[in-house]
């Protein structure tokens, strides 16, 4: 499905309704002004425009649910929980929406990056599968069939996990180099290496050194999940083309990639894999750290694991 012919008015309303529904949802660092609106990302109606023509179904990618942080405070283990169970409703049910006006529908392809950048942020790479084959478990027995999950195994195979880093890495990563001259030089680039770094330091449970040491150890490493980040985008692009690219971090009004928000929470950049669901008293849901939401309320369990918090009358 080219992109460069020119959209008809017709799939240009159509396009334009399609991405009213996501616009609700939309995770951006920017300050909420009235006039946002679908034609304030003209790369997505682009995109969309494409599928309605060929009438196809609309295809998302969503990097994302990668693992669990390796931080006690912040999660209730390895394994999805409620936060993923919620989320992952929400993209079907986005899909579901999109179906009622678009006949074709559509589908997220869900590209779990865990084994991307396992090494990094320190996660067992058993960890990490554990977690994606939950994830796909998820999907069928919830019956979320506009979803699927797409991994490192999808693409090479039975190689050992390290070899697939190194291969993703060295074929599409960028230089360390061409990203700090990003951080100095790009907003959106620093507010991203100050997050991840961030998170990382957040994630560190068990290190010996000063904070400072610390500080330092992660600012290296953010630039290498950067690195790693950027080169799985780059695989999903190649092996999904013509997909529209949704992202779990905050992005500017108009960028090419679309960020979304899975769920409430007081910080833009709050994932279910680094935080706990909460059960408010009103019956909302919001995230944050397990040790936050334990102070709150009591632990719930499904399965027979740790599933959620209930907020405490």
């Amino acid at each position: 499905m080219p992109l460069t012919t020119a959209p008809d008015p017709v799939s240009t309303s159509q396009s334009a309704a399609i991405l009213n529904l996501l616009l609700p949802h939309h995770r951006t660092t920017a300050r909420r002004e009235s006039t946002v609106n679908a034609e304030s990302f003209p790369h997505q109606l682009r995109q969309i425009s494409a599928f309605i023509r060929a009438d196809a179904p609309i295809v998302f990618t969503l990097p994302g649910f990668p693992c669990k942080s390796p931080n006690p405070a912040k999660v209730l283990g390895h394994l999805p929980d409620q936060g993923e169970r919620l989320s992952l409703r929400f993209l079907d049910s986005l899909c579901r929406d999109i179906g009622r006006i678009y006949p074709p529908g559509a589908r997220i392809v869900i590209c779990s990056d865990g084994h991307v950048f396992g090494d990094l942020v320190h996660v067992p790479d058993a960890h990490i599968d554990a977690y994606s084959d939950e994830l796909r478990a998820l999907i069928t027995t919830s019956g979320l069939d506009r979803l699927s999950v797409f991994d490192l195994r999808d693409v090479l195979g039975d190689l050992s996990h390290t070899a697939k880093r190194t291969h993703v890495h060295d074929r599409y990563a960028p230089t360390v180099e061409t990203l700090r001259a990003e951080v100095r030089t790009d907003e959106h680039t620093l507010a991203l290496y100050r997050g991840i770094t961030r998170f990382l330091v957040e994630d560190t449970a068990g290190f010996t050194g000063t904070r400072s040491a610390l500080q330092r150890e992660c600012r290296v490493r953010a630039y290498g999940v950067i690195q790693r980040s950027r080169a799985w985008g780059d695989l999903i692009a190649d092996h999904h083309a013509n997909a529209i690219r949704l992202s779990i971090h905050p992005q500017p009004v108009g960028a090419p990639k679309f960020g979304i928000r899975l769920l409430d929470a007081p910080d833009a950049w709050t994932t279910p894999w680094h935080s706990a669901a909460l059960r408010r008293g009103d019956g909302t849901w919001t995230l944050m750290p397990s040790a936050a939401a334990a102070r709150l309320g009591h632990l719930a369990e499904r399965d027979g694991r740790p599933s959620h918090f209930e907020q405490r009358a």
